[in-house]
């Protein structure tokens, strides 16, 4: 896990920018404190911040062949290079590291981009082709590590985060109004757009090419469900294939020249990977898990007892309220886009807790709830489906009632609550986005805090097309489960959890996440489980329970899902809140960004001081995080953005001119 920037020349040469490349590398030094490299010529600048993973005494970068005609620079990991590199070899390429890396280099030599589909890892890298004067860019399935671009003039920029293309002074650091329209409606931007005007992202399983002065590119690989599944094969069949795929994944994420932890919930999925690994080692495990002050988010019970189950060496970090609002700007800093809720802060105090135990690399549990039917959304989606076909039906609703038993309101208003919010667009289901109708009716409603000069100028955007480009076109032969994991993959699992969550706040502390459930051959296996299999009744992930039976406790088996969540707004309105909070969100900061009405922001957070987390809606914890985390990034990315000493020379391990 590094962090790589560049530029590159469209057309013609200049003398080399050696000074934006250390000023890009420097930016980023974070992701890959142990060594950085750059290479430059008249044409190109490539620059890399490594974290030493594999290959620790060789594996410097940039990298080249063995003539020095194509360089890369590579951010993650290719977990199945041990068993490329003998082809490679047959092949004629000569080797002189033992990494990954140089993996990369070869398999383009001789596949091209074909070489993608070959790759069975997390990777975001750029390969610079010296002898055709030719740029490839490409980011893996998921799209786990980031990569952004620009392009102003002459010159195609690049970087894993937006802050070192920043480091570009002719850049204009703008708001993207469209990017935010997105981020309010699905917290996340649908890719190549981002939270900054003139700033794309490369979309997860995609690639660019700029040949001949053109920049073009295209997606080579999408998940993708079948119409008919296989009704002959029994549960424990599914469930053994599926034990047998995540064994040998988390096999490859092991592949480390340093000790690898694992993040532990208490959980399902995090608990499914940490005895897996148990499969592969004989030492006492190092596992790591967040924990909080607050009962009401607080897991640490079912933490230590599978930490003294699988017998790990378990950290926990206890978090409170003032943790999280103390960190919060650093995260935004780091998330480089408004967030709606705070659960990423305490990720990044746990990141800071496996570094101070000198680990780098961390396996997780993410991506299960994706692929295998997780989440309440998609038990909600079943049951909308169900109720859609006789929407007036007296008993249907009671079958969100068993999904919500907890729900804290009397029976009478329980159930008018399910039956209306539930209900809306109950009969829309021939939107793409069906599934997300009540999320994105709840998460739109921070638009109410726009000025109206704002909401003007995003009213020609509508942001539910936003991720309908690239729907497959037998979208609507799919299963309707099929078709929420689709979107849920599509748009919060590759541009939030696996970013906001993910990379940028493990990333912020030079720790990697590895994410077994993610690898591409469990993902599309688990694509032709039929659903009936993942949830059975309202029991999630139920093959995923099966297929781990032998090796987990019935308490984990049976325990009702409990999602990762962190307190909101009762962070920021305490007695010992940090100072930023009262200024960032006074009517005269509110106001000079002119984002937001300050009359309406003044409400609601008079409103959130009054009330505790349990008494607020949904609705008003997302606003007064969305507008929070808005006003720091215009104040760090906008207002106020630091100048970034370059990185002297004499710290580069490797540097060729």
């Amino acid at each position: 896990m590094c962090g790589i920037a560049g530029y590159f020349h469209l057309a013609g040469r200049s003398d080399p920018d050696d000074r934006l490349v250390r000023r890009m590398v420097a930016s980023i030094r974070h992701r890959g404190p142990d060594e950085f490299g750059a290479y430059l010529d008249g044409r190109c600048g490539l620059g890399h911040a490594r974290l030493s993973i594999i290959d620790l005494s060789c594996g410097q970068q940039p990298l080249a062949n063995e003539d020095g005609t194509i360089w890369v620079v590579f951010n993650g990991e290719i977990y199945n290079y041990i068993e490329l590199r003998p082809e490679l070899e047959k092949a004629g390429h000569r080797f002189r590291t033992n990494s990954d890396t140089e993996v990369i280099v070869h398999a383009y030599e001789q596949w091209g981009r074909e070489c993608l589909s070959r790759f069975n890892g997390q990777f975001a890298f750029a390969i610079y082709d010296k002898a055709k004067g030719e740029m490839f860019l490409a980011r893996s399935r998921l799209g786990v590590r980031p990569i952004f671009y620009a392009v102003l003039g002459d010159r195609f920029y690049f970087a894993s985060e937006i802050k070192a293309i920043f480091c570009e002074n002719k850049i204009d650091r703008k708001l993207d109004f469209e990017g935010l329209d997105e981020i309010f409606t699905w917290w996340t931007t649908a890719p190549p757009r981002t939270a900054f005007a003139g700033i794309n992202e490369l979309e997860a399983g995609s690639y660019l090419e700029i040949k001949n002065g053109k920049v073009s590119g295209g997606r080579w690989w999408q998940m993708t469900f079948p119409e008919t599944f296989d009704e002959s094969r029994s549960l424990d069949s599914w469930a053994e294939e599926l034990h047998e795929l995540l064994v040998d994944s988390v096999r490859l994420r092991l592949r480390a020249d340093v000790p690898v932890g694992a993040y532990l919930s208490g959980g399902l999925d995090s608990s499914a990977v940490t005895a897996l690994i148990k499969h592969f080692t004989t030492n006492r495990l190092e596992t790591f898990s967040v924990a909080f002050y607050d009962k009401a988010f607080d897991e640490s019970q079912f933490q230590n007892e599978m930490a003294s189950f699988l017998g790990t060496n378990h950290h926990q970090i206890k978090c409170s309220y003032k943790d999280i609002a103390s960190v919060f700007p650093k995260v935004i800093w780091h998330t480089e886009r408004p967030i709606l809720r705070t659960a990423p802060a305490p990720l990044y105090l746990l990141s800071q807790l496996v570094r101070r135990t000198d680990f780098k690399v961390v396996l997780t549990g993410e991506g299960s709830d994706e692929i295998l039917g997780g989440y309440d959304i998609f038990k909600e989606a079943i049951i909308r489906h169900f109720w859609s076909k006789n929407p007036e039906s007296a008993w249907r609703p009671l079958l969100l009632k068993r999904l919500y038993p907890t729900l804290p309101l009397s029976p009478a208003r329980a159930r008018f609550y399910l039956e209306t919010f539930y209900k809306s667009g109950l009969n829309e289901t021939d939107k793409y986005y069906y599934s997300h109708i009540q999320r994105i009716n709840t998460t739109t409603r921070i638009k109410d805090y726009l000025r109206p000069e704002i909401k003007e100028m995003m009213a020609s955007h509508d942001p539910l097309v936003a991720f309908q480009s690239g729907i497959p076109d037998n979208f609507f032969r799919w299963h309707h489960l099929a078709r929420a994991q689709f979107l849920e993959a599509r748009s919060l699992l590759s541009g939030y959890l696996l970013s906001s969550q993910g990379d940028r706040v493990t990333a912020a502390n030079a720790v990697e996440g590895r994410f077994p459930f993610l690898d591409h051959r469990v993902i599309e296996f688990a694509a032709t489980i039929p659903p009936k299999f993942k949830i059975r009744g309202l029991k999630e992930k139920f093959v995923l329970k099966k297929a781990m039976k032998k090796e987990l406790p019935d308490e984990i088996l049976r325990r009702v899902k409990q999602p990762y969540m962190a307190p909101d707004s009762n962070c920021f309105f305490q007695d010992d809140s940090p100072e930023y909070v009262e200024e960032v969100l006074s009517p005269e900061s509110i106001k000079k960004t002119g984002i937001f009405n300050a009359d309406a922001v003044g409400l609601l957070k008079n409103k959130c001081s009054r009330l505790s987390h349990a008494h607020l809606s949904f609705k008003d914890n997302m606003s007064i995080i969305g507008i929070l985390a808005t006003q720091l990034l215009v104040n760090q990315f906008i207002d106020n953005f630091p100048n970034i000493e370059p990185l002297e020379r004499e710290k580069f391990k490797t540097w060729h001119v």
